[in-house]
């Protein structure tokens, strides 16, 4: 499962989603966690009302099942919502190391029923619609 993480020095989360300067990927599993990118973003990202500023994050998290941020706007957290992206805000700077640890742990155990929703981003469901037909 990928995790996002908005992140200025892409060490801790500490970053709102709008004026992060850098989104930070890792795939995270039961086994470890490995860190898959990191996103740069220029230009006036302070800009409030600019909600153009967001399209390229929004492209940047696309395949991403949760994301860490420090804030987020309304309409941002509406759209990483609509893209079936879980927004986390941390009340404080937290560093992305112990995130990724304390999500690997949860996920070696038995992941609340949001977690497991989004561990299911991507995935396709199928149905056996043979069985279907014979039960019916």
């Amino acid at each position: 499962m990928k995790i996002a993480f908005a992140t200025q020095d892409l060490k801790r989360v500490d970053a709102h989603f709008g004026w992060a300067k850098n989104i930070a990927i890792y795939e995270v599993s039961p086994e470890g966690h490995q860190f898959i990118e990191a996103i740069q973003f220029d230009g006036d990202l302070q800009e409030d009302g600019n909600e153009d500023k967001l399209l390229p994050k929004l492209d940047a998290i696309a395949d991403c099942a949760i994301l860490y941020v420090a804030a987020i706007g309304g309409s941002g957290a509406a759209r990483v919502v609509a893209k079936n992206i879980h927004p986390i805000k941390v009340s404080q700077p937290e560093d992305i190391v112990e995130i990724l640890g304390k999500l690997q742990a949860v996920l070696k155990g038995t992941p609340p029923p949001w977690l497991r929703k989004a561990m299911m981003k991507g995935q396709e469901r199928s149905f056996d619609f043979e069985d279907e037909v014979e039960h019916a």
